[in-house]
């Protein structure tokens, strides 16, 4: 079998005993908003983002995200411990794109989270479009220093989707970014949302054989929903399409990850959203349940990561 199932407890390679390897102990990831933009709102690539992309980080309770990146930091470390016993955490730069601004203001953001106490590493996310080498040569001395993760955000390998999605960019400057971050070592995590408008079961599929022959680290599988305030939820309304129903989604996500390679570490199997955000579905209000269906139809099968896959 191509994924020792007993060591993970899991039919897939699952980002959480990825970091117990690395450092001993459970880490969690704690998101930060550093008041970036993209250029795919502020009119240097086009205006009003992707079409499921929400005004704003909703992620964070106003007030801290108000605050500045290593007091946000200190704010969740400080709600986390009063639950739970970790030590350790990574500072996950998620809101926008997050290498978008001069160098000097990335430098100055990164070490504030850095210097926050029990940081030991950062996950920055952003986009093909904001990773220009001078970008690259930055984020390669942190990748020396510390543990990184460089997340670039994909959704679909198919240039039509990105296209209706107002993505901003082709499947071919995503493949450029990538290579040029793979000759400098990143550890890269690729985002998929499955169930976007007018692609089938194959088309996602082959973005699964395609995304999984890049050598990237890391893949965040996503299933589409529809947030309030957004282009996308004005075409859902209109019922211009349709939505996966949950089913729909656990056969897909099993799928998909049957053609990724087993070395290829899952860090996400279902997406979030804000409850007071989401317009639909909402089966996908418990994240838990769905992860549990997952791996229950992947036991079913009798299969596991990287079952379809040639090596």
């Amino acid at each position: 079998m191509g994924i020792d199932i007993l060591q993970h407890k899991k039919r897939y390679n699952p980002f959480g005993q990825h970091l117990r390897e690395v450092f001993g102990e459970k880490v969690l990831k704690i998101t930060v908003d550093a008041g970036f933009s993209c250029p795919n709102r502020d009119g240097k690539v086009s205006r009003g983002g992707c079409i499921y992309c929400s005004e704003g980080s909703h992620y964070l309770p106003e007030q801290q995200r108000n605050l500045p990146v290593r007091e946000q930091l200190i704010s969740s470390i400080s709600r986390i411990r009063e639950k739970v016993d970790v030590n350790k955490f990574i500072a996950y730069f998620q809101a926008y794109s997050n290498t978008y601004s001069p160098i000097s203001n990335l430098k100055k953001l990164y070490d504030e989270a850095l210097s926050a106490d029990g940081i030991i590493g950062l996950s920055i996310g952003t986009r093909a479009d904001c990773l220009p080498d001078k970008t690259l040569d930055l984020l390669e001395e942190y990748s020396e220093k510390t543990y990184l993760w460089l997340e670039i955000g994909l959704q679909s390998i198919h240039n039509r989707t990105l296209k209706f999605i107002n993505r901003g960019h082709t499947f071919e400057q995503f493949l450029d970014a990538v290579e040029r971050a793979k000759n400098r070592g990143f550890k890269i995590c690729t985002h998929i949302i499955l169930g976007l408008p007018g692609e089938s079961y194959d088309d996602m599929m082959e973005t699964a054989k395609v995304v999984g022959g890049l050598g990237i680290a890391g893949i965040k599988i996503h299933h589409l929903h529809i947030l309030k305030e957004t282009p996308l939820e004005k075409k859902y309304l209109n019922k211009k399409f349709n939505l996966l129903d949950e089913d729909s989604y656990v056969n897909l996500a099993c799928g998909f990850l049957e053609y990724l390679p087993h070395d290829i570490i899952i860090q996400r199997l279902v997406g979030d959203a804000p409850n007071d955000r989401l317009v639909a579905p909402l089966w996908s209000l418990s994240k838990a349940d769905i992860i549990k269906a997952i791996d229950k139809e992947m036991g079913r099968r009798e299969s596991y990561q990287g079952a379809r896959t040639k090596t």
